[in-house]
């Protein structure tokens, strides 16, 4: 069997550059779909997956844009085959509290976090139930769970990416397609050690595991969803957050 083609949306990211590494370690063609506006990012990006041999490639995407995003799937398949595994990874936040939220700060949280996600799933699922193999996992987030202070514009998307997925499994189910979430708690990225000193330590001290979790630890999970014997596990939130929240 050839191998799986895997696209990785927000691919340079901190989380994102975990997953690709872990999906090219388990043998998959991995396409990391980002910004191509940070270019510095880009190449130190290129440089670190130089060790894998061109299993992970590069490619310029803005996933608020729904035609850039089928021309990426199409372009993906004429190079390196049908996509079948999707990782939506890309995110920004936007934070204030919502009465001090502009109409933009929402907007763009909305469309990167959740309008981006239907836009991948979109070009990905017609070939994926084709194929009948098909492994989407949506990175959503605790907050998403939660909520968390100033942040209703992220915690809405997030939340609305989990419904999204749910509603996606069990339309694609029959057809060997499964979809699922992970929610991420506070990982040791450069996002959350932007975060002032004090505030880090109090949201650790909220952790019962202690710590920061590690990018690795969520992509170790990512690639376990998007496995070739994973297809009884669909429209599951997974949470990967140290104990912060706990729910059944």
């Amino acid at each position: 069997m050839s191998k799986r083609v895997a696209i990785v949306t927000g691919g340079i990211g901190g989380l994102g550059t975990e997953i690709c590494k872990h999906l090219a370690r388990s043998g998959r063609k991995v396409v990391a779909a980002d910004l191509a506006s940070r270019s510095e990012r880009v190449e130190a990006f290129r440089a670190e997956m130089a060790d894998f041999d061109g299993a992970v490639a590069f490619e310029p995407l803005n996933v608020t844009d729904h035609q850039a995003c089928a021309d990426l799937v199409q372009r993906t398949g004429r190079t390196h085959g049908s996509v079948s595994i999707l990782v939506n990874a890309a995110g920004i936040t936007r934070d204030t509290s919502l009465r001090k939220m502009a109409p933009e700060q929402w907007a763009d949280v909305i469309k990167v976090n959740l309008e981006g996600v239907f836009n991948m799933c979109r070009h990905v699922v017609d070939g994926m139930t084709a194929q009948g193999f098909g492994r989407i996992v949506n990175i959503s987030s605790v907050n998403g769970q939660t909520g968390q202070f100033g942040q209703t514009n992220y915690s809405a998307a997030k939340a609305g990416m989990h419904g999204f997925t749910m509603a996606l499994a069990r339309e694609v189910a029959k057809k060997g397609v499964t979809v699922n979430s992970v929610s991420p708690g506070y990982c040791n990225t450069a996002l959350v050690q932007a975060v002032p000193e004090e505030i880090r330590n109090q949201i650790i001290a909220n952790i019962p595991v202690g710590r920061l979790g590690e990018p690795r630890e969520i992509a170790r999970v990512v690639d376990f969803l998007s496995a070739e014997d994973a297809g009884f596990i669909t429209g599951a939130n997974i949470p990967v957050n140290g104990g912060y929240f706990m729910d059944f």
